[in-house]
């Protein structure tokens, strides 16, 4: 493998210093525990996580229980490659089942939406996600925390974007996601 060939992914999807990725983070079982306990395991990785509030939604793609959904904000220096790996082992952690079908219930599911100002396929993940531009869940958060952000290779905001499209999105209800401690389980 020539040394240029080895360099060019890198440099296109590792960042020389952190830069700010925005998760999606969804769950419908044991939802407030699952999404706590997940925020917990981003802060221990990666220090400080901004959130944005949460919403309940139906679930898509399947019948089954509704989801919470959000997005938290974290500074990395990994490659989407590399942090795409360690949110698959963080989900695995929490007893992600990948023998189930694409849309079925989730104990935590987590993401990578934007990575910085990245966009097109990198290193065989969607940026920005495709689901940001379709579904309110993952959108209307996104624009709650980042109203200003750029949307990755367009000219729009993500505010602007919701103003756009959010009316013609699946409903969505705010919820309160409750303390880690409170949704611990008993015995």
């Amino acid at each position: 493998m020539s040394s240029h060939s080895s360099q060019a992914p890198r440099s296109v999807a590792k960042p020389s210093t952190a830069v700010e990725v925005l998760l999606g983070l969804g769950s419908n079982i044991r939802r407030d525990y699952h999404l706590q306990a997940g925020l917990a395991a981003l802060r221990a990785e990666f220090g400080t996580v901004e959130c944005s509030p949460f919403y309940e939604s139906a679930a898509v793609g399947f019948a089954g229980s509704p989801f919470y959904n959000g997005v938290a904000a974290i500074r990395t220096e990994l490659s989407v490659d590399e942090l795409n790996r360690w949110l698959k082992a963080l989900e695995d952690g929490f007893g992600r089942d990948r023998s189930q079908p694409k849309f079925s219930s989730r104990n935590l599911d987590v993401d990578i939406l934007t990575c910085g100002d990245l966009h097109g396929w990198i290193e065989g993940v969607q940026l920005p996600r495709s689901e940001v531009f379709r579904h309110a869940f993952v959108l209307k958060p996104l624009a709650d925390l980042r109203p200003q952000g750029q949307v990755p290779g367009e000219q729009r905001t993500w505010g602007e974007l919701w103003a756009q499209i959010g009316d013609s999105l699946q409903p969505l209800h705010p919820v309160e996601l409750a303390p880690l401690a409170s949704s611990l389980p008993l015995g």
